[in-house]
């Protein structure tokens, strides 16, 4: 069976509609309605979307983020499903990939050699450093809470975080018209006419964000998976590498 995309089969009534007039000789046709069978939300104001979709996405228990945030001059490619107690998925900057799982204050690091290397200050290739890399390899490294990269690794696992950091459009908001993202209409508000971003909120049930685009060209992240439960718990013991009270210095 065919599925014909909502925007194309608006085209299509409107079509038929024409040729029922055309022949018909009557003198009008009702227009379909836009928001049928929608939340509403497309009938409010920028600032009252805006509102609703904060609320809808902190109430969520979950949430699945994908795509790129640049920050600092440093560009990152998220794949995070993130719950109120913890988070899972992968993230890659500067060509280096690692996996990061946290479930409530443990936080876990994996890696490959080469990020460990990296990782190491001053870019050392010292047999100390070489031997840790090679030991680290693969593994979980469970990240002391007094260590440095705690904060920064363990913001991209916490979901209020990194929603509160990302949802934000800036300067006058407006809304820009009906869209559709992963088979579901949207309606678009913008800062700025787009250059303070573009948020695409779902029309269809809870009114989730689903597709951001960030001002000043930091990034696209498309919001997936709300409530959808996943699995979430610490690696194994055998799957876990102590590094000691802190980690490779960045």
């Amino acid at each position: 069976m065919t599925v014909i995309p909502r925007t194309r089969r608006g085209a299509m009534v409107g079509a038929i509609c024409a040729l029922v007039v055309a022949g018909s000789g009557l003198t009008g046709c009702a227009e379909e309605d836009p928001d049928a069978g929608t939340n509403g939300l497309g009938k409010l104001s920028a600032a009252k979307i805006q509102s609703r979709t904060a609320a809808a996405a902190k109430s969520a228990d979950t949430v699945r983020l994908s795509g790129t945030v640049v920050s600092k001059g440093r560009t990152y490619r998220l794949d995070m499903r993130l719950a109120e107690d913890g988070g899972t998925g992968s993230v890659t900057s500067e060509g280096s990939t690692f996996r990061l799982l946290r479930v409530g204050e443990h936080l876990f690091l994996k890696a490959d050699k080469e990020f460990w290397e990296h990782e190491d200050d001053k870019g050392s290739d010292s047999k100390s450093d070489t031997a840790a890399a090679d030991k680290l390899e693969g593994m979980y490294v469970k990240v002391p809470t007094g260590d440095p990269s705690y904060r920064r690794f363990s913001g991209f696992t916490d979901k209020d975080v990194l929603l509160d950091g990302l949802l934000t459009l800036h300067g006058t908001l407006a809304t820009a018209g009906r869209h559709e993202q992963g088979g579901l209409r949207t309606i678009r508000i913008t800062g700025d006419d787009g250059s303070g971003g573009t948020l695409d909120v779902s029309l269809e049930g809870t009114p989730y964000p689903l597709r951001l685009v960030r001002a000043g060209d930091a990034g696209t992240i498309r919001l997936s998976d709300w409530d959808k439960r996943f699995p979430l718990e610490e690696p194994s013991e055998d799957e876990v590498v102590d590094y000691g009270k802190q980690l490779p210095s960045s």
